[in-house]
């Protein structure tokens, strides 16, 4: 029987270090489609995956499970429309065999890139073009990806879009908005604070830790298998309301998914419907998407905002790009120009500094992070979303390039992955520069 690596026992590495990553298998030898993962009628014993039983979030099985989470998930559409579907212009090259030095200082491509970070696809866009593009194991053009993370910068997005309407005031209070959390964490926060997570509150993301927040999270949410005995809070708001303060707000960048969800509520009751919703009326129906996406939902139907959102590898390109152009795309201004010039000065560095980040490859002490995307402030103005596992939106406005990725990666963090992507991420802005 092939070594099952249990993914959520190696999915936090630490937060002052680029920690040493455990010994990988060869990602060619967990091929989703070799493997045989949920293939025939019905699939052998050993092939199913299951959510009950917990297999849907082990490795190698997720390399099959983040291009179908709604065979096992409830899930809510984000429309895409009836409209035409924009052009992506193609001119493809091959990159494969850029070369780059490693995070371990020796010579590597950027296909052995790709490899090495259990890459399911990438798109590279330069210049609105699409010049590479591969699929690898169970993913495909018309299947949504889970995004993890990478849903977080789509509802800081849609928060700094109502801002900049004049529907939410950044400067009030969550409790404003929603009063239900008064006595909580977050009831004396501001909306500000909750964007560019500047939030103390009681929550560990550590997936090592079964007692941690994170797991409370995740079974309220419906994101985790629940016991039989189980008598928790049932949906994301139950939970939200049990989070206890921890030092103070405004002072320190603390990365932690409950913030994303609190910005999802509070987003809701201002928008007046749900973001799956919001975010096709806002962004999808008007990029001329291809697909619909979906977000994964809690007992009650709430859409996961701090990463529940699945959707198309072209689809996540064109967002990308959207964004690169400041806004605009399809022929048509889709967020204002004010909003993405706000995000891309990124937020307070002493704070973000504080929260004792590692350098990433081209960021450097100038990292920050505002309305939930990562802001490099490097010579290329970079920035980007992340989702865990290694999904990406890297977007370099100075190269005019795009690239989005999905990958499933066993080691959960990104900083497994990053040290590795974001260099070869830098050789082909190089390339494509020349």
């Amino acid at each position: 029987m092939k070594k099952v690596i249990p993914v959520l026992a190696i999915a936090t590495l630490a937060a002052g270090a680029y920690a040493q990553a455990p010994a990988l298998p060869n990602p060619a030898a967990t091929d989703p489609v070799a493997l045989g993962w949920m293939h025939g009628s019905p699939p052998a014993a050993d092939k199913i995956i299951r959510f009950e039983d917990g297999s849907f979030y082990r490795f190698p099985q997720i390399r099959w499970t983040f291009s179908h989470i709604r065979e096992l998930r409830p899930t809510i559409n984000v429309w895409h429309g009836n409209g035409a579907v924009s052009t992506m212009p193609q001119a493809l090259l091959n990159l494969d065999a850029i070369t780059f030095v490693d995070d371990k200082g020796e010579q590597a491509t950027w296909a052995d890139m790709l490899q090495r970070t259990y890459t399911d696809s990438v798109i590279v866009m330069h210049k609105g073009r699409v010049v590479y593009e591969k699929y690898f194991g169970a993913a495909a053009p018309h299947l949504q990806h889970s995004a993890f993370s990478v849903t977080k910068s789509f509802i800081g997005l849609m928060a700094a879009m109502l801002v900049d309407e004049g529907k939410l005031d950044p400067d009030a209070l969550v409790s404003k908005y929603v009063p239900e959390v008064k006595e909580s964490a977050y009831g004396d926060a501001t909306v500000r604070q909750l964007m560019d997570m500047t939030i103390g509150v009681r929550y560990s993301e550590n997936y090592a830790d079964q007692k941690a927040e994170v797991w409370d999270y995740a079974r309220a949410g419906s994101m985790a298998p629940v016991p039989p005995t189980y008598t928790g809070p049932k949906n994301f708001y139950d939970f939200l309301g049990t989070l206890k303060k921890e030092g103070q707000h405004g002072e320190a960048f603390a990365y932690k998914t409950s913030n994303a969800e609190m910005l999802a509520w509070v987003v809701r009751r201002v928008a007046g419907k749900p973001v799956s919703d919001l975010i096709s009326e806002k962004i999808w129906r008007r990029l001329g998407t291809e697909s619909d996406a979906y977000f994964q939902v809690d007992s009650i139907g709430v859409e996961s905002g701090g990463g529940g959102m699945s959707l198309t590898l072209r689809d996540m390109a064109r967002f990308g790009e959207m964004m690169r152009l400041d806004g605009k795309f399809n022929g048509q201004q889709i967020v204002p120009k004010a909003v993405i010039e706000d995000i891309r000065k990124g937020g307070d560095q002493a704070r973000f500094a504080k929260a004792g980040y590692p350098d990433v490859p081209g960021y450097g002490k100038a990292y920050a992070y505002r309305s939930m995307w990562w802001i490099s402030n490097n010579a290329h103005g970079v920035f980007d979303a992340r989702g865990i596992h290694g999904q990406r939106i890297y977007i370099d406005p100075a190269a005019e390039m795009v690239i989005a990725k999905f990958s499933s990666h066993p080691v959960a963090s990104n900083l497994g992955n990053i040290p590795l992507t974001d260099r070869a991420f830098a050789a082909i802005a190089a390339s494509l520069s020349k």
